[in-house]
């Protein structure tokens, strides 16, 4: 897997997303990990794709223009890093990234941000139905607590897990940070 060099997308690391309390997540250090993979792509002249989450929803957090809707501080686009736009969980849906990861001959991806049983395994799942070669870093995404459909709360480690599960062998491959930057 030496020399492999996939496409970093980086999904939704937005202000917004620092405005829930962090003792309802998990993975604490999913940030400095994608900064770490970022460094890491850039040091070699990786191609990084920035996805932002752009609301519909008149007042949310990320309505287009409020601060919550900007890239957070650490992880801003460089000139000549693609920027995506979405309205909905999937990244691939009504943007143009697939589009513009096609006309680039791309076939890999690897996807980091949040979260994890949302917009990180929604974009994950359409790449792999697109036939995309996936991995999802695990320990660079994070989810949050959630109330199941039968009213159960459940930890966001195991929401985190269950959503990684549903991703691995079928949708993407799913890898540590420091796994990844070793097959690097």
């Amino acid at each position: 897997m030496k020399n492999f060099e996939p496409v970093l997308i980086i999904v939704d690391m937005q202000k917004g997303m620092q405005s829930y309390k962090p003792d309802h997540r998990n993975n604490p250090q999913a940030e400095s990990n994608i900064a770490k993979l970022l460094a890491a792509w850039r040091q070699t002249g990786g191609l990084v794709i920035h996805v932002r989450h752009m609301s519909r929803t008149v007042g949310s957090v990320f309505w287009p223009g409020q601060i919550g809707a900007e890239f957070q501080d650490e992880l801003q686009p460089l000139n000549g890093e693609h920027v995506v736009e979405k309205n909905v969980p999937d990244a691939f849906i009504n943007s143009g990234l697939e589009r513009w990861l096609r006309v680039r001959n791309i076939n890999d991806v690897v996807i980091v941000g949040v979260s994890t049983n949302n917009s990180v395994e929604a974009t994950a799942r359409s790449a792999g139905n697109l036939g995309f070669k996936a991995i999802v870093v695990a320990d660079g995404t994070y989810a949050y607590d959630q109330v199941d459909y039968a009213g159960t709360l459940r930890d966001a480690d195991v929401v985190h897990a269950m959503a990684l599960s549903n991703l691995d062998g079928e949708y993407a491959m799913i890898m540590t940070t420091n796994e990844l930057l070793k097959a690097r």
